[in-house]
């Protein structure tokens, strides 16, 4: 099968990720190219090591390059206030675009909850780290009970985040927040994030909170059954994803809820260790999302190419 050309922006923990996993693992997607702004930065070095065509000029640096008119789709691992200038650009030049920070220009992708169902885009938004991680748990109650309101609590190691990552607080919390409604079915949603210092790191931990009207006649049952099939099949992609406790159903005894059920999932995320260390799943949750994602639209261009 002829591989499809991509280029990576971004050469920080995301992006040389990225490069490795697909580089290493991937059937359908061919690293043609990384970018980068840094010239010492440890992604550069690597790429160039390996004989990937390298920029230290910014997104510039790969417009201007003779590779770019072969490259079909471009990873985004910069910052959500850069890529509203590189959608643009890209765009301009019938690029698509894969975009893994918090600026959702595009379409949400959550794979497996909306992957088979993304309307062709020229740009993909790959949502948020903790959007990855428990909006299938959202859509999965979504499937049995009707979820009025959703709650994350996405806890990361500090060390796992990097500039990029801290530049993009707001963003995370908004675009969670929305794609807990559009994706994950919930007709209200918020998110937090917290950045644990401790040493040695910890792993990923996520707490899901859905409230739904109050369960009856079977229906824990059904819940319980449709959350850990969804993480079995999250698993699939993402090895280190696994329910730690619940889902745990309790009627909410005060309060606006009074009477409704309280679903709580407990989730963590280990890395795979490609590139990341273990304890940075937040970081490699996305990084296979996002592949799976481009595959997705690489296969599509091969069948047509062929058709």
């Amino acid at each position: 099968m002829d591989k499809v050309d991509a280029a990576i922006l971004g050469s920080g923990n995301i992006g040389t990720d990225l490069l490795k996993k697909i580089l290493c693992n991937s059937k359908v997607l061919n690293p043609a190219f990384f970018v980068g702004i840094d010239s010492k930065s440890e992604g550069l070095r690597r790429a160039k090591k390996l004989n990937i065509p390298t920029t230290d000029k910014g997104l510039d640096g790969l417009l201007a390059a003779p590779e770019f008119k072969n490259i079909k789709i471009v990873f985004d691992a910069t910052s959500a206030k850069a890529h509203l200038d590189a959608a643009k650009k890209l765009k301009k030049h019938g690029k698509i675009v894969i975009d893994l920070t918090p600026a959702a220009v595009g379409p949400y992708c959550v794979p497996i909850v909306n992957l088979d169902a993304l309307p062709s885009a020229d740009n993909v938004n790959m949502v948020t780290c903790g959007g990855q991680a428990t909006i299938p748990v959202v859509a999965a109650v979504s499937r049995v009970a009707k979820v009025k309101y959703a709650e994350i609590v996405a806890m990361i190691a500090s060390k796992s985040a990097g500039p990029g990552t801290r530049a993009n607080i707001d963003e995370f919390t908004q675009t969670t927040a929305r794609a807990l409604e559009k994706v994950g079915g919930a007709a209200k949603g918020k998110a937090i994030i917290v950045l644990n210092p401790a040493e040695p790191p910890m792993m990923m931990r996520n707490t899901v909170y859905c409230i739904v009207p109050a369960v009856k006649n079977g229906q824990s049952e059904k819940i319980k059954k449709s959350v850990r099939e969804m993480a079995k099949k999250v698993a699939e992609y993402v090895p280190g994803y696994k329910i730690v406790n619940g889902p745990e159903i309790h009627e909410i005894p005060d309060g606006p809820h009074k009477g409704a059920s309280l679903v709580t999932t407990f989730l963590e995320v280990t890395g795979n260790g490609d590139f990341l260390p273990r304890y940075a799943g937040n970081l490699d949750i996305m990084t296979s999302a996002a592949i799976a994602c481009g595959e997705k639209i690489a296969l599509k261009m091969t069948a047509g190419s062929r058709a």
